[in-house]
């Protein structure tokens, strides 16, 4: 079979052509009418059937090479990545490779990159078959695999279960990397795998990751305007680091990673930090954009090489313009009313425009009868989302009546709950966030586990934020329960945004509650409004208070070059509305001195550097306002925890008293935690801490560590003193001794009754009662038992008077009447 007759699809129309010049058809079959003989007749059926039965075999024959040209195209495909290609980007002193063509060759797109010994592959597919969803259906999976760091999970299977949050927060960074670079109506089915090769423990893999990400996109077939390049950058002593390994990491003020496009455009940013100065941030802002171009201008050229060609999409989903006149014709001026009228709240305006929505897709369903459900949909979308933004780009104005930098209405309160240890709600315009703070032993912290501490280098943490985001708080139903994406992501934002002024030394696990009562943009910096207030509530010594806002932004492109803004507008302390329709969120918070948090998402294809610092300084002037408005709620954190707050005690336990202290098999400690409440860990050898929940719990571990300890606490006994003992009991090993009544027996084994070697205590005639005279040794260093002797009282008296005499100064008289010495 030569190329050119598999070059394209037999298609049913092609196979009969083919047969019909083909020489199967050179014998003709006779011509037959009402006057031939029978049989002509049956010839004549028999040549019909024959030629009907060659047809089908061709028509299959004909979907056949449509299957096999799918598989030779395929083929085609894996052999355009067969040949490996690497380029290498200079980071300063790192230098950071991409490589393709190696790994997964059936993928569309498949990229390498590695910094250090660390190594993500990551891959991307896309189907040729369009989504039924009316969104971009991208889906993006990053795994941290145990075999990369030479570990072997710890769970009951011993491998990967489930997804960790670390994992989960790393893929919501590398999708708001590449999203918005996706053509507008592309809603093909597309999957971004993050497959971790091996991590060295110095370089993190998470921003290898999105450039890798990059790479596989640039290098596919798959429509995506990219190639962006992402890196992190730290901050030692006022010096800026690219991509810091974890040990710099560790004494860096500031954990920025930014995303850039090329053109120096900024597509994501995250960062947490520990009050860095607003100049130092924009300046570790420009370091980050400035270096991701070289990584940029690297993925260019491994796309020139390969010659990498796009595909044609089947189908971009927009919505036609016959459409979109009329709705503009029939709706339009209904749609201004709504959204100038600022007696409306988000409910309200929300079913106002439903109600537009409804009769125009009526009238489009009357007019367009053969118009798709789509369509009908997003033409209304697009005239409404126009409106919207022209009356903020051309007036100036703002659905709810206010300037582009102003913030809405805000109250605090704090102290709501007398049982809790600290709760405050934050109350910003239709917003509404209820936080408590709970207290709990050290022991509560969060534990991670060996892989994702050896991958990521995440350890335990005794401070924790939990976002919580129901139904009710935009007046729908769902399900309740499990965690999703997003509200891990806007706790993990508000969290990042209060831990800069924990204390370091605080004794107890803090964990903070953000319940989302109401909601109308920006939950996430009211939460760490909210979480800051409850944290002074709770008596919680925060170096300063924390305040948070959301900037947003309604751009309009230069319609010569799309990729370049002509003109914007930027929005202090967005609605939820003014975030769906608008092009960027952008998310900071800080305290008056400094900035901890920011993230900034971003639904264009990139951000020029001067709308980013234009904004960072908006969301500085309205943090600073906030600041103010709560500081008139709380000034500072209270002197000191609530009355029915947990308390911490630490006990100290002497080695000679440990044994008793624990009891048999812990038993002492398991009863006292379960008849108390109270939590006990051990600090070091002879210290251990005591958590209560109430000081009541506290007052009743205190009286039952004093029972359990009283025996000894009675007496101090003096070493190398010699004591009258009785005896409690016979055992086969040696015999129980009491050297005071309320204390304890010990034993006095076999060998140290006599020098003789004994079997039994009977031997030595001793009964249950007798006393004996024992020289008491102190403790055993390991075990806190006593070491008591009979055996060395047996020696001539002179050498134990004149031993005793140069060591204790004790006088006594002879072997038989010693003097017991005791000491109270």
């Amino acid at each position: 079979m030569s190329e050119e007759t598999v070059a394209e699809p037999l298609d049913d129309a092609r196979c009969i052509r083919h047969y019909a010049q083909s020489d199967e058809l050179s014998w003709k079959p006779p011509r037959v009418n009402r006057n031939s003989s029978f049989s002509d007749w049956i010839v004549f059926n028999r040549s019909v059937l024959l030629l009907s039965l060659n047809m089908k075999f061709l028509l299959r024959l004909g979907r056949s090479f449509g299957r096999l040209h799918v598989r030779l195209c395929h083929q085609s495909v894996y052999s355009s990545h067969a040949n490996p290609r690497r380029v290498g980007v200079n980071l300063g002193e790192k230098k950071l490779e991409i490589s393709s063509g190696r790994f997964a060759r059936f993928a569309d797109g498949s990229a390498v990159v590695q910094l250090g010994d660390t190594s993500v592959m990551v891959t991307a597919v896309s189907k040729t078959k369009p989504s039924p969803s009316q969104f971009m259906p991208l889906v993006v999976d990053y795994r941290q695999k145990a075999a990369a760091a030479g570990r072997i999970p710890t769970n009951y299977l011993r491998r990967e279960l489930g997804t960790t949050d670390n994992e989960i927060l790393t893929s919501r960074l590398i999708d708001r990397s590449i999203r918005p670079l996706f053509p507008s109506g592309y809603f093909y089915d597309t999957q971004i795998l993050c497959n971790l090769l091996a991590v060295d423990g110095v370089n993190d893999p998470d921003v290898l990751a999105i450039n890798a990400a990059s790479a596989a996109l640039a290098l596919s077939d798959i429509p995506w305007h990219g190639p962006v390049g992402a890196v992190r950058v730290g901050m030692v002593k006022g010096e800026m680091l690219v991509n810091p390994t974890r040990a710099e990491m560790a004494s860096s003020t500031l954990n920025l990673i930014v995303t850039g496009a090329p053109s120096s455009h900024v597509v994501m940013i995250e960062a947490s930090a520990e009050n860095v100065l607003q100049q130092d941030f924009c300046h570790a802002v420009k370091v980050g954009v400035k270096h991701t171009q070289q990584i940029i201008l690297a993925i260019q050229q491994l796309v020139r090489e390969q010659k990498v060609t796009k595909r044609t999409p089947v189908k971009m989903f927009s919505a036609p313009n016959d459409l979109v006149e009329h709705v503009r014709t029939f709706a339009s001026d209904r749609i201004y009313a709504v959204f100038t009228d600022y007696t409306h709240d988000k409910i309200s305006r929300d079913e106002a425009i439903n109600k537009i929505r409804l009769e125009t897709e009526e009238s489009l369903k009357e007019k367009f009868p053969q118009a798709e459900p789509f369509e009908v949909i997003e033409s209304f979308n697009t005239v409404s989302k126009e409106i919207f933004r022209n009356l903020v780009l051309n007036e100036y104005r703002r659905c709810d009546g206010r300037e582009l930098t102003a913030l809405r209405n805000i109250s605090c309160d704090t102290n709501l709950f007398k049982p809790l240890h600290g709760s405050a709600l934050f109350q910003r315009g239709q917003t509404q966030v209820l936080c408590s703070v709970t207290f709990d032993s050290l022991e509560s912290s969060i534990k991670a586990d060996i892989i994702t501490t050896a991958l990521s280098g995440i350890k335990d943490k005794n401070f924790m934020l939990h976002y919580e985001f129901p139904p009710y708080a935009t007046n729908e139903i769902g399900k309740i329960g499990g965690l999703n994406r997003r509200e891990l992501g806007h706790g993990a934002l508000a969290e990042k945004s209060l831990r800069p002024v924990i204390p370091k030394d605080f004794p107890f696990t803090i964990r903070v509650t953000a319940e989302v009562l109401e909601s109308n943009g920006s939950s996430s910096m009211a939460s760490a409004c909210g979480g800051s207030l409850a944290l002074m509530d709770a008596g919680v010594p925060i170096s300063s208070a924390v305040a948070g806002v959301a900037i947003g932004l309604i751009s309009k492109a230069n319609p010569e070059k799309p990729a370049e803004i002509e003109d914007y507008r930027l929005l202090t302390d967005i609605l939820g509305i003014e975030d769906y329709l608008g092009d960027m969120d952008f998310k900071m918070a800080g305290t008056n001195k400094g900035i901890t948090a920011l993230q900034a998402d971003v639904k264009i294809p990139g951000l020029p550097l001067k709308v980013v610092m234009e904004a960072i300084q908006q969301a500085t002037v309205a943090k600073r306002e906030i600041l103010g408005i709560m500081n008139k709620c709380i000034v500072k954190p209270r002197e000191s925890r609530k009355e029915n707050g947990p308390v911490v005690e630490n006990v100290r336990v002497p080695v000679s008293r440990r044994a008793r202290f624990v009891g048999p098999g812990g038993y002492n400690l398991r009863r006292l935690q379960a008849q108390t409440g109270v939590t006990i860990s051990q600090v070091d050898e002879e210290t251990f801490s005591v958590f209560a929940p109430t000081p009541g719990a506290m007052h009743e571990a205190q009286d039952f560590i004093s029972e359990i300890c009283k025996d000894d606490q009675e007496q101090q006994l003096e070493f190398g003193a010699i004591y009258t003992a009785t005896i409690t009991e016979i055992r086969d090993i040696g015999v129980m001794v009491k050297l005071y009544p309320n204390m304890s027996a010990v034993l006095l084994h076999n060998s140290q009754l006599d020098h003789k070697r004994i079997k039994h205590p009977s031997a030595l005639g001793l009964e249950v009662g007798q006393e004996i005279q024992v020289k008491y040794f102190g403790r055993d260093p390991t075990d806190g038992r006593m070491r008591l002797s009979r055996k060395v009282l047996q020696s001539p008296a002179a050498t134990v008077v004149k031993t005793l005499s140069e060591k204790q100064s004790i006088s006594m008289g002879s072997s038989s009447n010693h003097t017991t010495s005791t000491e109270s």
